[in-house]
């Protein structure tokens, strides 16, 4: 009785079909805007995802909060959106909103948070980083470009980044001479975390107000900790917020 061999196992992911990617395919073209025209490295997966870590890491808030951050800084970017259930690997059921930072800042929020006293109060405000991934998402083309595929009818660029490798020069990132005050230009990190926090726990204490909230975080989950106080002016503070 001749011996049956099982079929070979599929290397190009559980959701690229039963062979390779088709090269002029919209899936191809966009990784291609990625790779080459903007030098960031994609993940080999279907939907495309963006790695993180390498050419930049990323805060992500509620949409909600992030808006108001906009509000405050117009020229932060690139900034994507996060639609609800857009991202299988953090399942949720709100927008969210992602910010690009400098690589390494995913690795120094939680440091951050604890300097401007915010501990476990801003929970709705993490990071991803190195060994992370995100949603790839649209370019805001026009009717002729191609259509959403795969991840890209997860995300959307809310302030799409430039073209080549300059969008990583304008960061937020940590250290002497990195971004600016409340001049509506690029913040720092430290500034740009403090604004996120402060925005992410109002919208918290909204929620709360309206009886919609998931959870309580802390002792002190319907309080602003000192470093929204900071912001306000009413505790002193050799850096100002």
């Amino acid at each position: 009785m001749p011996r049956v061999l099982p079929r070979p196992r599929n290397s190009y992911g559980p959701h690229e079909g039963s062979g390779p990617p088709d090269p002029s395919g919209p899936l191809a073209a966009v990784r291609r805007r990625y790779e080459d025209g903007m030098g960031w490295p994609t993940a080999p997966t279907e939907p495309l995802e963006l790695l993180t870590g390498v050419r930049f890491d990323v805060l992500e808030m509620p949409a909600g909060a992030g808006s108001a951050v906009l509000r405050r800084w117009p020229l932060l970017g690139p900034v994507a959106l996060l639609r609800p259930g857009g991202d299988a690997n953090r399942p949720g059921n709100r927008p969210k909103l992602l910010v690009l930072v400098a690589p390494g800042g995913a690795e120094e929020l939680p440091g951050i948070l604890e300097w401007l006293e915010w501990g476990a109060l801003a929970g709705d405000l993490t990071a991803r980083g190195a060994g992370g991934r995100m949603p790839a998402p649209a370019f805001p083309f026009g009717p002729s470009s191609p259509a959403a595929f795969g991840s890209w009818e997860a995300a959307v660029w809310v302030r799409p980044p430039r073209t080549g490798h300059e969008a990583e020069n304008s960061l937020p990132a940590t250290g002497f001479g990195t971004g600016i005050g409340d001049g509506g230009g690029v913040p720092d990190l430290v500034r740009l975390v403090s604004a996120a926090a402060t925005e992410c726990h109002r919208a918290r204490l909204l929620r709360a107000r309206n009886a919609q909230s998931d959870r309580v975080c802390g002792d002190q989950a319907l309080a602003f900790s000192n470093a929204s106080r900071m912001s306000a002016g009413t505790r002193p503070r050799s850096l100002t917020l």
